[in-house]
């Protein structure tokens, strides 16, 4: 198992060489209220979200100085805006107060902000610190599971038998992969089997279309020519930048 698990792991840095977080940000404070503002939501919607945001609150010291009603309305598109500007507001008091403005580096510091659990705090330290971590969502734990790496359900115990496959140096790299692969091929309900590249490494080929050319028509972003999630990817992304919020 483990020696497929890193086969596959080497298949898919092949198959997504430019893998990469798919939330928009400039600054460790835009990334970790980007990754707060992404639950039960799409990346997608957060990008095209946040940049009203950052120019009403540029800084900690601004959004902790909200007025909570008009960030409601600009992060309303996200859904759940009233809890998430809770959080929001918190979190940015938190750093304010406790942390002199600045995100630290350090994820039992992160995991006592508002809002801000492992996943969210994984996040942050493999994008903006260069911290080693797996960022277990629903797409990570769905695919390790459908290859047989682990049977758990919970994301803490997933992600120390997915710790324990890998070598430290690989983890957030091997999250972002995953994640890619979720989202564009090996979807929840009807997974593209036929046209999936490491479709002789999976112990669950055929659980979704096999027929190679049905299969190609559900493969999404970039590799079904659609436009990706970021409005401002890196650039070596190989697919179309996302429109802006109102640009379709």
């Amino acid at each position: 198992m483990v020696r497929r698990a890193r086969r596959i792991n080497r298949e898919l840095a092949e198959v997504y060489p430019y893998a990469h977080p798919e939330l928009d940000f400039r600054n460790p404070f835009e990334l970790l209220v980007a990754t707060v503002l992404s639950a039960q939501t799409t990346d997608l919607r957060v990008n095209q979200t946040t940049p009203a945001l950052f120019a009403a609150y540029p800084t900690p010291e601004d959004m902790a100085a909200a007025v909570p009603e008009e960030m409601e309305e600009i992060i309303r598109p996200t859904g759940f805006f009233r809890a998430k500007t809770k959080s929001l507001m918190g979190l940015s008091a938190a750093l304010r107060d406790e942390f002199g403005g600045e995100v630290p580096g350090r994820l039992e510091d992160l995991v006592k902000l508002p809002g801000v659990g492992r996943k969210t705090a994984n996040v942050v330290l493999g994008n903006a610190f260069g911290v080693p971590g797996i960022t277990v969502d629903t797409h990570f734990g769905r695919l390790v599971r459908r290859w047989k790496w682990t049977d758990e359900e919970d994301p803490v115990k997933v992600e120390a038998v997915v710790a324990g496959i890998f070598p430290k140096n690989e983890w957030t790299m091997l999250s972002h992969r995953v994640v890619f692969h979720g989202r564009r091929i090996c979807h929840a309900r009807k997974p593209a089997c036929g046209a999936c590249p490491i479709a002789p490494l999976c112990p669950s080929y055929g659980e979704g279309e096999t027929d190679p050319e049905k299969a190609r028509k559900l493969l999404k972003y970039e590799m079904g020519g659609y436009p990706g999630q970021r409005l401002s990817p890196p650039a070596d992304y190989p697919g179309k930048p996302a429109p802006a919020l109102g640009n379709g």
